[in-house]
């Protein structure tokens, strides 16, 4: 029995993802085949989900819009990567640091932490754990990228990275 890499754990989990995407349809494998008019072949679609073919940015951004849903979407949970490379799970906000922050500079972290916060009903007040996939929406409220609003946030000590 041969020992699973990195990298055939990730196309696992890139296929179970896709899967779940293309069930969450209603899909069959035929279905996507008949539905695109052929263009998404069930063969192909089921290999990728299986693990046992590898998809390119280039199809898996054409999939992605076939199902109507953001890249991001089809990719696993914790595929956010920090600098050193590792696969993070969760994401822990300091709150207490946060509020001890120049307002304007993390206005977009507020708004962020506070819509958590009411969808939860979460107002410990210290800490907040979120999503790595989190990330890319403060990337966005940040106008910056996923790497520079980690940076940003880590040199500030309001984020804490983890398994």
């Amino acid at each position: 029995m041969t020992e699973l890499t990195k990298s055939d754990d990730y196309s696992l989990s890139l296929g179970a993802r896709l899967r779940s995407i293309r069930q969450l349809q209603g899909l069959s494998l035929q279905a996507v085949e008949l539905r695109s008019n052929g263009k998404w072949k069930a063969v192909v679609v089921g290999s990728y989900e299986r693990g046992d073919r590898a998809v390119t940015v280039a199809k898996l951004s054409e999939l992605a819009t076939f199902y109507g849903v953001p890249v991001s979407q089809l990719l696993p949970e914790g595929s956010v990567r920090s600098q050193s490379g590792r696969s993070q799970r969760k994401v822990v906000i300091d709150l207490e640091v946060m509020g001890q922050l120049p307002a304007e500079s993390v206005a977009p972290l507020v708004r962020f932490v506070a819509t958590i916060q009411d969808k939860r009903g979460d107002y410990n007040g210290r800490v907040l754990t979120v999503r790595a996939s989190d990330l890319e929406t403060l990337a966005l409220l940040f106008q910056t990228s996923v790497d520079e609003v980690v940076d940003r946030l880590t040199n500030w000590s309001v984020i804490h990275l983890g398994n």
